[in-house]
């Protein structure tokens, strides 16, 4: 918290590698994931009204913080932002704030001198909101400008059509707060509305909503619905919307979706995104981790049970991998390996502790904290993991972090005599802001019951204990939850878990598809005869490869259109199990050396010669030194500077394995290759593995890695700074003890000052300097092994073409190709076969990108952080709208 007041406000965020602000249009773009950021001084209405007091109970602190935030945001910027982030992180921080003021000012020695100064902003900011909700439907437009509103001509927003469900249904309790604490109704009154019109449009035979929906018409966009990503807060307003504020209709919509939750999504431990229209199939293989937060709000609900399953196999995934990768597969390999540091697992924690007050969730605490760290936090802060199996770091710490995670981990400890309140006359908000309950009796001016609606009769005792008091619900006796939690201990490392599939369930015992994947051969004629029934087409390409089609309205039946598609699922899933297992992981290159002491972690891609990083759990540690020639591609002239080091080179002219072979002569242990692209980073382009030479390669037996221009230029930058560099070579990054062992780590490491002073220096010298970026996204593809050509400027993939009976496809579902990324999601997701157990996550699964990419970046420069997963969101977006256009 200091280093975000002293390295980064009053910007929006903080940048907790090269510690300074991150301020919107001042660095690289990170598409949507900017929308949140609006000069705003998000630290200071989310951090400094919120975290300082309501966690730390620092009144003295809190009262100059509410003081900072009066005085410097300003919320007349012409400026687009997210209606949604800039709900629940501005406006809800304002109103929280402004609730813990008041509390304050009433209990008589501190904010006597507040005058609802936080309020007053509350409500100029919530004006400036509400012309995104100037639509038919009364959904909100997804941005607004701050200045212009939506359709001004200056507003440069207002054509989107489209909107997450989330987006629109998460507004009710600032909205409604709002217009509680101020008097004035048009902002619950259009929070409402919004709530209203989801409702109606929801799924009528399932109950069941849609991640994505048109605003204008209300059709559902993207059919797909889960309790993660798109959808989440949405389920969570309903229930609190009913706690906040005593409406019976908000129960019972909740209670109507949870049901169908319970009765489709949920297939403990796991939670799987089904379609909405054929709710007993599933949508997809995988998992996100922003569903970490329902297990909460099932405690808030009072379903414990289901609630301790999914919890504990989240956390068997955190034990594995240190952090909840972004996403992960039901048989719990990695997805998506980003980890932006998420408070959901954590908050989830909190209520399982205050439900059943077994001592096991405060050892999950402790874990969390030692991993938070042992493994993210560095000079300036916490550092979001870029890759949870390297422990690579990204330049990014969201606001979410410090107003949640905080928060949440402080209160999993804190006795009843540590809070100066007490925490339970209040709600959280989705982003941890307290509302005070009393709102619930305060200027009530809209209708609590909505006579309209009809509910469905749910016959469901259990609906009877929602919002339970915990202390009759759930007995104080920790081996209620450690008899649920044992069957799932090993669940992770051990076993698979799949229950029977919702189409197997209807169906009983079923009969098997006709044809399974792994047996098909596209020679055999009765095979072809099958595919035909289902209707599933083949068509044979000119490379040899065949595709594969499936059109429901040819098939002879709808039982055999349902076998087809579940063919086409296990055909894809086969495909792309089979492209992963050619692939190696990504390595990891850790300075190691003063004053970075193991906190800067680079991406590496490895090679498919020399030694083997992950038998060589210790790794490769040397300090680093360039080689003359720099290419490495003749006898190295300066061998007494490379002997027992790891040789730094850059790539070009000759092949890699050439390169290994003449420093490996000169004596090198190791060696880095430097991409010679300028501005070329793992950030924005997929990670490659260096091939051999065609020729027996075992002579090569140091461990050889590659990185692009700009984690390259971090280390070359380190060494003119600080000339004697050490690295470690390894296959994921190690934390501290391990990489010290045992010796005193001076007290300086762990200083959020360290040797900060020219790295300012060199940013405030930069600060004139403006990247000549260009938006382009790069091209979703596999890890492919690349070799260099003599001239330097050829790749040739080292991926073979599969095998030509391996089918490819088109239109309803897409098998990937070996020049395609296997692990983007597409429509072949629709439902979930049968995993394949794996005792290890091994494979590797690559990152879309959709970033600018700088002319340079340097240590001392701007670095542009790691893009958005919601880059990957759009494609599931597409993906489903090609499912739909197909009938699938």
């Amino acid at each position: 918290f200091c280093s975000q007041q002293e390295h980064a406000y009053p910007a929006d965020e903080l940048m907790p590698l090269t510690c300074r602000g991150r301020v919107r249009g001042q660095e690289p773009s990170r598409g949507d994931v900017d929308d949140a950021l609006g000069k705003l001084v998000y630290t200071g209405t989310e951090h400094l009204l919120t975290v300082v007091f309501q966690v730390l109970n620092k009144t003295k602190e809190f009262e100059e913080a509410v003081k900072k935030v009066i005085k410097d945001v300003n919320l007349d910027n012409d400026i687009v932002v997210s209606v949604f982030e800039t709900n629940i992180r501005v406006l809800g921080g304002l109103l929280g704030g402004h609730s813990v003021a008041i509390m304050l000012k009433e209990k008589g020695e501190y904010m006597q001198w507040y005058n609802g100064e936080l309020l007053h902003m509350a409500k100029e900011l919530g004006y400036k909101l509400l012309p995104a909700f100037n639509t038919t439907s009364g959904l909100p437009y997804p941005r607004v400008n701050l200045k212009f509103g939506v359709r001004h001509p200056e507003a440069r927003t207002g054509t989107e059509t489209d909107t997450c469900t989330a987006c629109a249904g998460t507004l009710i309790l600032e909205f409604a707060a709002l217009s509680r604490f101020t008097g004035t109704s048009i902002f619950e009154e259009y929070a409402r509305k919004a709530l209203d019109f989801i409702w109606e449009k929801r799924q009528r035979s399932s109950n069941l909503v849609g991640v994505t929906i048109n605003i204008h018409t209300g059709d559902w966009v993207r059919k797909d619905s889960g309790v993660g990503a798109g959808i989440d807060s949405y389920y969570e307003y309903l229930l609190k919307a009913y706690v906040l504020l005593g409406d019976d209709s908000f129960l019972e919509r909740f209670n109507t979706h949870y049901d169908a939750i319970m009765r489709y999504i949920s297939q403990p431990p796991l939670l799987l995104d089904v379609h909405i229209h054929k709710p007993m199939l599933n949508a997809r293989t995988w998992m996100d981790s922003l569903l970490a937060f329902f297990p909460g709000l099932q405690v808030l609900k009072g379903d414990i049970r289901p609630a301790i399953e999914t919890h504990e196999m989240l956390y068997q995934v955190i034990k594995k991998h240190n952090f909840l990768p972004e996403a992960f597969t039901t048989d719990f390999r990695v997805h998506w390996a980003q980890h932006p540091l998420r408070p959901e697992f954590a908050e989830s924690t909190y209520f399982l502790y205050k439900a059943t007050g077994d001592p096991y969730y405060l050892e999950v605490g402790k874990t969390l904290i030692e991993n938070l760290n042992k493994y993210a936090r560095v000079p300036c802060g916490f550092a979001a993991m870029k890759d949870v199996r390297t422990g690579s770091h990204e330049d990014r710490m969201d606001s979410f972090f410090l107003a949640e995670m905080f928060k949440y981990l402080y209160l999993l400890f804190a006795d009843k005599e540590d809070m100066i309140f007490d925490i339970e006359d209040y709600i959280f908000t989705t982003e941890a802001h307290l509302l005070p309950l009393w709102l619930s009796t305060t200027n009530q001016t809209i209708s609590k019951k909505n006579i309209s609606t009809e509910y469905t009769e749910l016959d469901d005792s259990n609906f009877d204990w929602t919002c339970p008091n915990t202390q009759i619900l759930f007995p104080n006796d920790p081996l209620f939850a450690q008899s649920i939690r044992e069957p799932l201990k090993n669940v992770v490392d051990k076993s698979c878990p799949r229950g029977i599939s919702r189409a197997e369930e209807s169906l009983g015992s079923g009969p098997k598809p006709p044809l399974r994947a792994r047996d098909f051969m596209a020679s055999n004629p009765e095979h072809l005869e099958i595919l035909k029934k289902m209707g599933v087409s083949l068509i044979h390409l000119k490379d040899g490869r065949v595709q594969l089609v499936q059109h429901a309205v040819q098939a002879a039946s709808s039982l055999d259109a349902e076998d087809g598609l579940r063919f086409m699922q296990e055909m894809i899933e086969l495909s792309s199990q089979q492209q992963k297992e050619q692939q190696l992981p990504p390595r990891a290159v850790q300075i190691v050396s003063h004053p970075f002491f193991g906190r800067v972690v680079l991406t590496a891609g490895p090679a498919q010669f020399g030694m083997d990083l992950s038998k060589h759990k210790a790794g490769t540690r040397g300090f680093v030194a360039t080689i003359k020639p720099y290419n490495g591609c003749s006898e190295i002239t300066n061998p007494e500077a490379v002997k027992e080091k790891i040789a730094l080179m850059q790539r070009g002219q000759c092949m890699f394995a050439e390169k290994a072979r003449n420093i490996q002569k000169a004596g090198a242990i190791g060696g880095i290759v430097i991409d010679d692209n300028e501005g070329s980073s793992s950030d924005t382009a997929p990670l490659f593995q260096m091939a051999g030479d065609g020729k027996n390669t075992d002579d090569i037996t140091i461990p050889m890695l590659f990185l692009f221009n700009k984690e390259g230029n971090i280390i070359l930058d380190a060494i003119r700074e600080y000339e004697a560099v050490e690295v470690l070579l390894s296959d994921k990054a190690k934390d501290r003890a391990t990489i010290f062992k045992g010796k005193m780590i001076p007290n300086y490491i762990i200083d959020s000052n360290l040797e900060m002073e020219n790295m300012d220096q060199k940013s405030s010298e930069n600060d004139s300097h403006k990247p000549n970026s260009e938006e382009a996204p790069s091209e979703s593809q596999d890890a492919g092994a690349v070799s260099e050509e003599p001239d330097g400027g050829g790749e040739s993939s080292a991926v073979g073409d599969p095998d030509p009976l391996s089918p490819a496809s088109t239109d309803s579902a897409s098998v990937p190709r070996a020049d395609e990324d296997p692990h983007s999601p597409g429509p072949a997701e629709a439902s979930a076969p049968e995993p394949a157990c794996t005792p290890e996550d091994s494979q590797p699964q690559e990152q879309n990108t959709q970033t600018e990419s700088n002319s340079k970046a340097h240590w001392d420069s701007k670095v542009q952080p790691m893009e958005s997963i919601l880059a990957d969101w759009n494609e599931d977006i597409e993906a489903f709208e090609m499912m739909e256009k197909d009938e699938l």
